[in-house]
This record gives C-alpha cells, structure tokens and sequence, in this order.
C-alpha cells in the first residue's frame, strides 16, 4: 500500500509538471502508461481471487485489496483530469480571440461531450461578476457541465436532481466537501423553480444555468424570473429539427419514458429555445457538436461574441436514445403531441414531419 501511495505521488507531481510546460503529448503517454498498469492491476487482482477461491483464504484482506485499487483508480482519474483540464485552458486561452465557431473551443473533462471547452471558451469572453453556477437535472454529478467551473475555476454552485439517491451520492462525495457546492432533492415544475432559486441562491446575477430536465425544459426556462444568469445552456430535442417553434406540451407530472419509450419525447426545438432567448434578452451562440446542447449568452455582456442564425447554430443529434435511432423514433412519436409557441396551436408529429 505505501509503494502505491509513493507511486502515486510521483505521477501526482510528474503531471503537474508536465501540465506547466504544456506538454500534452507526455500527458498522453504517461496515461497509456496508467492505463496498462490499471489492466496489469486487474489481471493480478483475478489471480488473487482465483488464489482466494481455491484456498479459501482470507477474504477481509480481499475487500481491503479492491477497496485500495479502486481508490487508486478514482486518484488516478482526478490527477489526469485536472492536468489535461489545465492544459485545454492554457491552449483555449493562446487561440481565444481566433476562435470564430464555439465548436473549435470543445474538449470533454467531466462533461457528456465538449461541453467543457464551449463554457470555458465562454467565462474566458464575458465579464462575471458572481462566479455561481445552477444547475438541475446532474444525476450524482459525475457528469455534469459545471463540474469543471466547479472543480478547475473554483466557482460555487447549486444543483439539483430528482432522484433522493444521487443527491446522497453527490453529498457524500469527496466534491461536496471540497468545494463550495449545495445539492437540492427536488422534481422542479414551472410552478416551484422560482421559489427554489429564491431559497438558495445567493444572487440574482449569476455566472452560469444549466438546464436539463428531460421533458419542461422550455417552461421551466420561460419561468425563471428570480435570477438573471449571463450564460444559459438548455438541452434541445435535436429530432424536432430547427424550422418549427415546438416543444411538447407541459405536465407537471411528466416522465420521459413513461410518455413515450422511444425517450425521444422531451424537450423542445431549437427554434423554440431560441425564441424564447430572444424575448428574454440572450443571444443564440450555438450548440454543441453532438446536437445534445445549446448555448445563450446574455445580450448586456456579451462583448465581441458572435451570435448565430437558428440554421448556422443547429447540429442534429448523433446520438441514441436507449438504442432507438431518430428514424426508428419518428415512427413511434407520430402520433404524440406537440405546441407551436408562435402559433399557438398544438399539432401531432405525424402532421409536422416535412419539418422535422
């Protein structure tokens, strides 16, 4: 256990010092390198069970063999993370001002695809007064996109989450108590979002709002009055195209797969997202590469980043949802509901699909 400890520390300190110089080539080697070690761990750790097993040896010490390479792994992770986090910044940092398309800011930390590199890119080119983040729908936040403004920029956040478990994950996760982070059990509706921010968010300028709830996105977004973020990210259906304004209509008791188990029933349009942007004073930056995000930046700060046209910003989704392709779901969906918010009429898909 000490010689791991000792190894460990030394990658610790060898990767910072690769992270200063910029040297992301040896960050990478020194990975594949971990990475070969960790098979080496695994392949040892089945030839101790297979030992255990057939001496009926001591299975306590067992435990405590798992339990120290797991940790060693979760350790490993950490270190790795934040050096190639600080190297993405330093690059992102040199090319700022040449980017003109928040696509080429993408890189993945602790985010579902670039999305780290698109907020990055994005505190990096706005000025923010309160350095606080909200965020809902993080399952245990393993996963999120304020992780990294959490973790790497030091910012201070609330998030919030339906599921009672993944708020005991995340408050009993080492993140939680080393950092400046609230985690709220809550299943959020038009009806309450505002009085949940109003009971834990210490200012109505915030740096940072990250929705994604997997169904009242746009009411949830379009109820919002008590904070005043500079940067939204809402997640968009990417398989209601961008030609209509339309988002599936509201529920406070909605359930994604219980309404349609192709999961492709949620969500709104870009076209409605952005809309409602407009009207709430944000400019429409774009989205993400993979079609799963899209991103606003409040029109007062937004300084010399470039807004986009609903047909330059949308990327479709490449991406499934648990296995069902977007083809495979328009077929299912054909008969679900969906409201125009310009025109204020509710249409079936099949009626819409020359627009999707």
């Amino acid at each position: 256990m000490i010689k791991l400890d000792c190894m460990l520390n030394r990658i610790k300190t060898y990767l910072r010092s690769l992270a200063r110089r910029g040297d992301i080539d040896s960050v990478k080697e020194t990975i594949r390198h971990l990475d070969e070690a960790r098979e080496r761990d695994v392949k040892l750790l089945n030839e101790t069970i297979r030992d255990l097993y057939s001496i009926r040896g001591d299975i306590g010490s067992l435990r405590d063999a798992i339990w120290h390479l797991y940790n060693v792994r979760k350790k490993d992770a950490y270190i790795l993370k934040n050096a190639i986090g600080h190297l993405c910044v330093q690059d992102l940092r040199r090319r700022k001002d040449l980017i003109q398309n928040i696509n080429d800011a993408e890189f993945c930390i602790y985010s579902q695809f670039g999305e780290d590199g698109i907020i990055c890119y994005l505190v990096e080119s706005i000025p923010i007064e309160n350095k606080y983040f909200v965020e809902f729908g993080v399952e245990n936040y393993e996963e999120a996109n304020t992780r990294f403004l959490l973790i790497y920029y030091n910012w201070s956040g609330l998030v919030m989450d339906v599921v009672e478990r993944y708020i005991e994950d995340i408050k009993s996760s080492e993140v939680y108590w080393r950092y400046d982070l609230k985690a709220i059990n809550a299943f959020i509706t038009k009806n309450n979002i505002n009085e949940l921010l109003k009971n834990n968010v210490p200012y109505e300028d915030i740096g940072l709002l990250s929705i994604d709830i997997d169904g009242m996105d746009y009411w949830v977004w379009e109820s919002i009055e008590v904070v005043k973020p500079r940067i939204v990210i809402c997640e968009y259906n990417a398989l209601f195209g961008y030609k209509k304004a339309i988002t599936i209509p509201y529920s406070d008791d909605f359930e994604r797969f219980r309404a349609n188990p192709s999961g492709w029933y949620f969500g709104a349009s870009l076209k409605a997202l952005v809309n409602l942007a407009k009207r709430k004073g944000y400019i429409f930056v774009g989205c993400d590469s993979n079609g799963v995000n899209a991103f606003f930046v409040r029109e007062d700060v937004k300084g010399n980043l470039r807004e986009v046209s609903i047909e330059e910003g949308y990327k479709p989704g490449k991406f499934k949802q648990i296995k069902t392709s977007a083809a495979e779901a328009v077929e299912m969906l054909k008969d679900m509901e969906v409201y125009d918010v310009e025109e204020n009429k509710t249409y079936k898909i099949s009626q819409i699909l020359d627009y999707l």
